[in-house]
Parts: structure tokens; C-alpha cells; sequence
């Protein structure tokens, strides 16, 4: 039964985020839907600074670099699949490294996923409620 959760604020968000971090045993992916603007990056950010990663400030969105990388070795990878069209596209990406070693891999845009993997899923759905509302749904 899918899990459902409302946030009313950005700041919310992140503290359900950092607290849901706690649940993530790599090897894991992490797989967000969810229209623009609907909190994708902002639930990222409390993901990232709940497995201490790096701090929030620090999270910003893949969606120029596609790939951002946080802590030292590697724990958690952040891409943005939105301007992925195909497989060549996905693997100009140079996503290998991911998946050579245990780690959390959260993927936004993540329909855009064109490959199988191995490693356990955890789907997030985020939709806008009006204002700064945002339902979380844990698939």
C-alpha cells in the first residue's frame, strides 16, 4: 500500500526527506516523478544531508551537469534524466561509475530510466497541492 505524505514548505520537506534517508541501504535507487517545480531537488536535499553526504546548501539540480556526485568515497549519485531521449543519450552519462560500488543513486526525471537494474527501487511520487503543498507518495 502506497505511502502518502503532505508537506506544507520546502523546509518540510527536506526534514521528511532527511528522516526517509534513514531507510535507504545502498546499493539502492531512488526513482522521482513529478511534474517541474514539484520539490524533486528540494527532497534531494534532505536525502543527501540525512545519509551525510553533504550539507543541503550544497544540493543543487543535475539538470545542466545531469550528474552531481556527494561525499568522499562516492555515497550518493543525483541525476536528472529530463533531457535523456535515448539509450546513447543515457550513456554519454558516464553513470558506470555508479553502480560499480554500493551506493544510494537518486534519479529524477526517472520514467527516463532506460535500464534494468539489480539494485532494490524505491519510487517517489511529488505532486503540488496548491501553494507550497506538496503529497509525497512512496510507492
Amino acid at each position: 500500500m502506497p505511502e502518502e505524505i503532505i508537506t506544507h514548505s520546502a523546509e518540510e520537506t527536506i526534514n521528511w526527506a532527511r528522516e526517509f534517508s534513514k531507510r535507504l541501504k545502498p546499493p539502492v535507487l531512488v526513482l522521482l516523478t513529478g511534474d517541474l517545480g514539484t520539490g524533486k531537488t528540494t527532497l534531494t536535499k534532505g536525502i543527501v544531508s540525512g545519509l551525510g553526504a553533504a550539507s543541503e546548501d550544497d544540493v543543487t539540480s543535475p539538470t545542466f551537469t545531469l550528474v552531481h556526485v556527494y561525499g568522499k568515497p562516492a555515497k550518493v549519485y543525483h541525476a536528472d534524466l529530463y533531457r535523456i531521449e535515448t539509450l546513447h543519450d543515457f550513456e554519454t552519462l558516464g553513470m558506470e561509475d555508479m553502480f560499480s560500488t554500493p551506493s544510494v543513486a537518486i534519479l529524477e526525471w526517472s520514467e527516463r530510466f532506460p535500464l534494468k537494474s539489480p539494485w532494490p527501487q524505491i519510487r517517489l511520487r511529488l505532486e503540488h497541492l496548491g501553494g507550497d503543498a506538496r503529497q509525497i507518495t512512496v510507492l
